[in-house]
C-alpha cells in the first residue's frame, strides 16, 4: 500500500517497508518534519504542541514515536492520550500551543493510521503548509536538539470534560429543554474513544444511554465508516430496547449519523442538515458544504434567507470558504457539522447537542423530523486505481463530452443536471475514485453512479 500524503494528513497502513506504509520510520520522519516546520513559525525559546490519538490498535505505538520525536526536537508535548480529533483542535488554543497532531486514520479500517496536523489556531493546514512539511521530510536538514534542550512530556487528561463544558456553553445548545425530553439513546462508539466520550456528553445532558461497542480496544466491531450496510446492529438494538433514536461516530468522532426509532438511516448527509435547519432558524446566515454533499443543505438555507455555496472536498477547503462567506454553519456530508461559534473543525459533540436542541424544540420523533426536509437520495462508488491509469486525462474526457452542461472542475469533475448531480474525483485518503451521485430516488442515483463507472471504463480503455 503506498503511503498516501495529502492535503488530509500523512496517511497509511500499519507495517511493510519504509516508505511504501506508515512504518516507525515515516512516522519519525514526517513527525520531525512538522516539528521542524512548527519552529519556522515563529523565533521563541519553548514550542508546545498537542498529541492525542483515537483508539486504533497502533495508536500508542505511533503516538510515542510521534512525541518522542518531538521531544527530541527540543518541543514540548502535552499528551491527551486517548481523545479525539475535535478535542484536540480545541486544546491546541486552550492550551496557547504552537500546533497539534491526532494519530488517527478517521473512518479506515484498523490496519490504518495517520498523522493529522494542526496550526496553532487548533485547525488543518492548508496545502502549502502541508507541501512545505513534506519538503522539509525530504531534506536533510532536520537538527535535532542537543541533551539540555530536550522537550517535556505532560499529561493532561482532562480535555474530554473541558470539551464537553465548551459545548454545553453554546448559546443555541438548550440544556433543560434537553433533559426534560428525557431521550433514551443508542450510542455506537466503534470500539474507539467516541465510546467514552459520546456517553459522557448525553448523561451531562439528562440522557439515557445504552451503550453499543464502546469498549475503546481498537478493535472495530464493524467497517468504521457510519454508512448504512455498516450499522444493521446498532439498528437492531435501537428497535430492541425502544430507544427514541440511535447515534453513531468513526473513530476519531467528527462524523456523526443517526438511526431513526424504527431502526432506520436518518441518513448520513441529513445530519448537517438538521443542524443547520436549527442554528439557522435562530441566527440566519449563510452556509457551506463541500462539493459531494446534498443539495438539501441549500434548500434550508435559501428557506431562512441565506445563500449556500459548495467548496472543494477537504476539511481545510471548507473551512476556509465558511470564513470567506462569514456563514453560520457549514461542514460536510459524510456526518461532519462545523459550527464556528465553538471552533473551525467537524465536531460530532457540538453536532449532537444541535441535533438535541432540535429535537426537544420540535418535539417530534427522527422520523418525523427526517420527513420535514427536501428528499434527496444519493449513490456513493469508488474504482480502485490501478498503476498506470490517468485519472486526470480521464476526467478532462469527461469535461469535454458534458462541456454544455453546467461544470465545477474545482475538485475532479460536478456536473449538475436539471434534478440530479455527479461528482468524479480521485481521494485525498484513499487510492481511489470516488463517484458521488445525487437525485429524486435511489434508483436513479444508482443508474447515475453506474452510467458513470462505465464511461470511466470505456475512457481507460481508449
Amino acid at each position: 500500500m503506498t503511503l498516501i500524503k495529502s492535503i488530509s494528513g500523512i496517511r497509511g497502513t500499519i507495517g511493510g517497508h519504509v516508505g511504501d506504509n506508515l512504518t516507525p520510520i515515516d512516522a519519525v520522519k514526517f513527525a520531525a518534519a512538522y516539528g521542524v516546520w512548527i519552529k519556522q513559525q515563529r523565533d521563541k525559546d519553548t514550542y508546545r504542541v498537542v498529541v492525542g490519538r483515537d483508539a486504533r490498535i497502533s495508536g500508542e505505538m505511533i503516538q510515542n514515536l510521534v512525541m518522542n520525536t518531538l521531544v527530541g526536537l527540543g518541543i514540548h508535548v502535552i499528551d491527551l492520550g486517548l481523545s479525539t480529533t475535535p478535542t484536540v483542535e480545541m486544546a491546541v488554543p486552550m492550551e496557547h500551543a504552537d500546533g497539534g497532531i491526532i494519530l488517527t486514520a478517521s473512518h479506515n479500517p484498523k490496519q490504518w493510521n495517520a498523522l493529522k496536523l494542526l496550526n496553532s489556531k487548533g485547525e488543518f493546514l492548508d496545502a502549502d503548509e502541508g507541501a512545505k512539511i513534506l519538503e522539509i521530510a525530504e531534506s536533510d536538514t532536520i537538527a535535532f536538539a542537543d541533551v539540555d534542550s530536550l522537550g517535556k512530556i505532560t499529561k493532561n487528561k482532562a480535555y474530554f470534560d473541558l470539551h464537553i463544558i465548551e459545548v454545553l456553553d453554546l448559546d443555541l445548545v438548550n440544556v433543560p429543554a434537553i433533559e426534560d425530553a428525557k431521550f433514551k439513546v443508542v450510542v455506537d462508539g466503534v470500539n474507539s474513544t467516541g465510546g467514552i466520550v459520546i456517553p459522557l456528553l448525553l448523561e451531562r445532558l439528562g440522557v439515557h444511554v445504552v451503550k453499543l461497542y464502546c469498549e475503546p480496544n481498537g478493535e472495530f466491531p464493524h467497517n468504521p465508516e457510519p454508512l448504512k450496510e455498516h450499522l444493521t446492529d446498532l439498528s437492531k438494538k435501537v428497535v430492541e430496547t425502544g430507544a427514541d433514536f440511535g447515534i453513531v461516530v468513526d473513530p476519531d468522532v467528527d462524523r456523526l449519523a443517526f438511526i431513526d426509532e424504527n431502526g432506520e438511516m436518518f441518513g448520513e448527509e441529513y445530519t448537517l442538515v438538521a443542524c443547520a435547519d436549527y442554528v439557522l432558524s435562530r441566527t440566519p446566515g449563510n452556509t457551506v458544504s463541500n462539493m459531494s454533499s446534498t443539495r438539501a443543505l441549500r434548500d434550508v438555507t435559501e428557506k431562512y434567507g441565506g445563500s449556500y455555496e459548495a467548496s472543494a472536498v477537504g476539511e481545510v477547503n471548507v473551512v476556509s470558504l465558511m470564513k470567506k462567506n462569514k456563514v453560520v454553519i457549514g461542514g460536510e456530508g459524510n456526518g461532519g457539522v462545523i459550527y464556528p461559534e465553538s471552533h473551525y473543525g467537524r465536531d460530532a459533540l457540538v453536532g449532537i447537542a444541535l441535533f438535541l436542541s432540535l429535537l426537544a424544540d420540535k418535539r417530534i420523533s427522527v422520523s418525523a423530523l427526517r420527513k420535514t426536509y427536501p428528499n434527496y437520495f444519493m449513490s456513493k462508488k469508488k474504482i480502485e486505481l490501478t498503476p498506470g491509469l490517468d485519472v486526470d486525462g480521464i476526467l478532462k474526457t469527461i469535461e469535454k463530452r458534458y462541456q454544455n452542461e453546467q461544470l465545477t472542475t474545482i475538485d475532479g469533475v460536478k456536473i449538475d443536471f436539471l434534478e440530479s448531480w455527479v461528482h468524479l474525483r480521485k481521494s485525498n485518503t484513499e487510492p481511489i475514485v470516488r463517484i458521488y451521485t445525487e437525485a429524486k430516488s435511489q434508483q436513479e442515483a444508482d443508474t447515475l453512479a453506474d452510467r458513470f463507472i462505465d464511461e470511466i471504463g470505456e475512457i481507460a480503455k481508449i
